[in-house]
């Protein structure tokens, strides 16, 4: 009645018609612009040029950025790190890896011995603002620039640096003279503007762990000597020579890190997989026959593996993946990948598989690893496990049922050691480094193999699709990703996100035989623990026929969708604050030989021998 009323007065005034309708639809506008979510992102663009002394392990660069303020923010600082600063004696990283009571056996107190000629330093010649001169300071890993001009909303601006370096020896990711003798791994190498996101300013001093960077495109000329074979992030734009030296120009469009690595004695091999336009690139050091059959046999299996994962994942959305002998282990970058090459063949593929789905989870998916470091490591785990099942499972010979009982068994070890914390913790404050890894990897991996069990496989892997899709080229979150599978699964799971990353609760389930009679059973089923999870049941019959019983958490407003062809009782929800599930269960047809609850062991109960009743 009263939208009439007004309907009526806007006639009598064309006028007040005309105003009123514009103040509404602004009104409208803003109000729904205030309260729903706007994701928005920065943007770097880098030109790079270095000319490399390498008989000194130094270089000097000339580097452009520009940077594009997308935020409703206006920036009065910026943040650039200076990674190679990490690698002197004294320094934070160095005072922590002799602090921690696990260091990684790569560090250990290596840093505190380093020579003047053997450490890492960025020297900052001259830093300008759109050709404005700036003052900034260093703190450790860390360059603080004031601005002199604030960068608005909306607006751009360019940083020009110049600078001196020095390359490290090989310690950890970065660096020179490698275990393996490779002459340079040349990871987070250049002055890097920090990450600014609608939490702020990510400037986390470097302590060896992970990294966060705006997306942009880079365009980068190294100058070197000719002896040298370069790999590195993006396609080879044009090499040309300048005496001694060869100025090796790489582009790369939609990338948030830039690698490459320098060997004279590299062997590189390319490998087309025309399927989904991709060419692989493989620089290795030939020094043994083993070497060279390894390193052949990795080139069909990592063809077959990226097009498993196009299929399973998403599409790769770049024309070249490299794998590069270097650095210190294993580490991923835009397009390429740093591993250790002298190793078994499992070991060779694994890592390989491993660094190469980074591509999805990190490269393309770019959460902030430093907080989300389970979504980055525990992803490409999961992934990876599941590759190898699928694909090369007579290699590495996984449980059919549960590929991943081996995380499920290392997840069970560590929680008998204590010193477990909430994977909410940033990834340089853990109290220990197993901590940081059992949580990441493991647990991380965990989480998917056990939404899995949540919402279904199949549902899983549809929403892992979605997920990429959506979020590609962008920086999602835990949130983000866990309202992608709502939407696939509709079903809540903020709960099971909550619990399982949020904190340290542990899953622990039993049954007890109350009554056997003739013609049913009656048990109930015991949260011992302090996380809920919906439970499956599984009943073998004498027959050994099988039936499912599944009990739905009531905070999930709704349940898991099974196949068609499943036989399977839903039961009403269990509220998550009773501690007991009374169930009867008939027999009066087929009798009963055993009770399970989770036959596949896909939930992380951590005391399994409960969760099973054989009948007399």
């Amino acid at each position: 009645m009263k939208l009439l009323q007004e309907e009526s007065l806007l006639k009598k005034m064309p006028s007040m018609q005309m105003s009123m309708c514009k103040f509404l639809h602004l009104f409208i506008f803003l109000f729904f612009s205030e309260y729903s979510y706007s994701y928005w992102q920065q943007k770097a663009d880098y030109d790079i040029d270095i000319v490399f002394d390498h008989k000194n392990h130094q270089f000097t660069g000339k580097q452009s950025i520009t940077y594009f303020n997308h935020s409703n923010d206006t920036l009065h600082k910026i943040f650039i790190h200076l990674y190679f600063n990490a690698f002197q004696p004294g320094s934070m990283m160095d005072i922590r890896s002799r602090s921690l009571p696990d260091p990684d056996r790569r560090v250990m107190d290596r840093i505190s011995k380093l020579s003047k000629s053997e450490i890492g330093f960025h020297q900052i010649q001259k830093i300008q603002q759109d050709g404005k001169d700036l003052e900034h300071h260093i703190q450790g890993t860390v360059l603080e620039v004031d601005l002199i001009d604030p960068l608005l909303p909306n607006n751009s601006s360019i940083f020009y640096l110049e600078y001196f370096s020095q390359v490290p020896i090989q310690i950890r990711r970065s660096g020179r003279d490698s275990k393996e003798g490779i002459d340079y791994s040349m990871a987070q190498w250049f002055p890097k503007i920090a990450g600014y996101d609608k939490q702020g300013w990510h400037a986390h001093p470097y302590i060896a762990r992970e990294f966060y960077s705006p997306w942009g495109n880079y365009d980068v000329s190294i100058k070197i000597d000719k002896k040298y074979i370069v790999g590195a992030t993006g396609e080879l734009n044009s090499k040309l020579t300048d005496d001694n030296d060869f100025i090796w120009n790489f582009k790369a469009e939609k990338v948030h890190d830039f690698v490459w690595a320098a060997d004279p004695d590299y062997t590189h091999d390319i490998l087309s997989v025309p399927e989904i336009n991709l060419d692989l690139h493989f620089y290795y050091q030939a020094n043994s026959d083993e070497m060279v059959k390894n390193w052949k046999k990795l080139q069909k299996h990592t063809a077959d593996a990226f097009l498993y994962f196009n299929k399973k994942f998403g599409e790769y959305p770049y024309g070249k993946y490299s794998v590069i002998q270097g650095g210190d282990g294993g580490m991923e970058y835009p397009m390429a990948t740093l591993i250790t090459g002298e190793r078994s063949y499992p070991s060779l593929l694994s890592v390989t598989l491993h660094e190469a789905l980074h591509s999805w989870y990190q490269m393309v998916l770019a959460t902030n690893e430093s907080y989300y470091a389970w979504m980055d490591e525990g992803f490409t785990s999961y992934t990876q496990t599941i590759t190898q099942f699928e694909l090369f499972n007579d290699i590495y010979d996984l449980n059919s049922s549960n590929p991943l009982i081996n995380s499920y068994e290392r997840y069970f070890q560590f929680l008998n050691e204590g010193t477990e914390e909430a994977l909410t913790t940033h990834s340089d404050h853990f109290s220990t480094n197993r901590a940081y890894g059992v949580g990441s990897y493991t647990k991380g991996a965990i989480f998917l193999s056990q939404l899995g069990y949540i919402i279904g496989e199949d549902l899983l892997f549809k929403g892992l699709r979605r997920y990429y899709n959506e979020w590609k080229f962008r920086h999602p979150d835990k949130n983000d990703f866990i309202r992608v599978m709502e939407k696939v699964s509709g079903l809540e799971l903020d709960w099971y996100l909550d619990y399982w990353i949020g904190t340290t609760h542990q899953i622990d389930y039993s049954l007890e035989l109350k009554k056997n009679k003739k013609e049913s059973l009656e048990i109930e089923i015991i949260k011992n623990g302090l996380m809920p999870m919906p439970i499956d049941i599984e009943i073998l019959f004498e027959d050994n026929s099988k039936s499912i019983i599944h009990i739905p958490l009531s905070i999930m407003r709704g349940e898991k969708i099974f196949n068609s062809g499943d036989d399977v009782l839903i039961m009403p929800d269990w509220e998550w604050v009773n501690k007991v599930y009374p169930l009867q269960i008939d027999q009066k047809d087929k009798k009963i030989k055993t009770i399970t609850i989770d036959s596949q062991r896909k939930m992380a109960d951590v005391n399994p021998t409960n969760n099973i009743i054989e009948i007399n």
